[in-house]
């Protein structure tokens, strides 16, 4: 349900500021500062998401003695865990963009590098290829260069007590060893490079097939940097 919504204000937000920053930045700082944006408007969405699916994936019940995502929904609506509606669904807001910006500023210029340098050695535009290969590439990096990020970041949402993001990662580090840090670093990078090449995969086709379809129909793009 989250992800819909907020796929569509991450790429709204990304092209947008990539027509915006085009001429005023260098290309990778373009890309930077437009992923950047893209990933705070797309947590606006996924954070309450977030921290509903981890609620209810870990057995914490909500509304009715019942863990399930409806049930927990409720249940910070209602501010049953008495620290407010806001600072309950946004739990973790700071973290998770401590985690997304980085994460995002690796891929999305990686992305583009990957795609400007793709080799153009037929005439046809294998654009779901293209986009499938670049986007697993440039996700699986930045998902293993961001994993001790997550860590932290789900820690806290789990937390009991609230907790600020690098005493907990001191905690961490001092209790269960630095390597804690780094605890599924294999199967993060492995699903989302899968979630890049399908993501971006089909973010190519379907974009190219809509430029293709209005160039045919004498059409302008919406966005210059489309």
């Amino acid at each position: 349900m989250a992800s819909a919504p907020s796929a569509s204000l991450f790429f709204i937000t990304y092209d947008s500021m990539k027509a915006y920053t085009k001429d005023k930045f260098l290309p990778g700082q373009s890309h930077m500062i437009s992923a950047s944006c893209g990933e705070t408007m797309a947590c606006l969405v996924r954070v309450p998401a977030e921290v509903i699916k981890q609620r209810t994936q870990t057995g914490v019940l909500g509304v009715g003695g019942k863990s399930t995502s409806w049930s927990n929904f409720i249940y910070l609506i209602q501010n049953k865990s008495g620290e407010g509606v806001i600072r309950g669904l946004y739990r973790g807001w700071n973290t998770t963009i401590m985690r997304e910006i980085p994460f995002t500023m690796i891929q999305f210029p990686l992305y583009e590098w990957l795609k400007k340098n793709w080799p153009t050695t037929s005439a046809k535009n294998h654009s779901l290829l293209k986009g499938a290969i670049c986007g697993s590439i440039a996700g699986g990096i930045a998902a293993a260069l961001t994993t001790p990020l997550d860590v932290v970041k789900t820690r806290i949402m789990l937390h009991k007590e609230r907790i600020g993001p690098f005493r907990l990662m001191q905690t961490i580090i001092k209790e269960e060893g630095a390597k804690t840090l780094l605890t599924g670093l294999g199967p993060r990078t492995m699903w989302i490079s899968a979630g890049g090449a399908i993501f971006l995969g089909c973010y190519e086709l379907v974009s190219s097939t809509l430029i293709s379809w209005k160039a045919n129909n004498g059409l302008q793009p919406l966005s210059p940097s489309l």
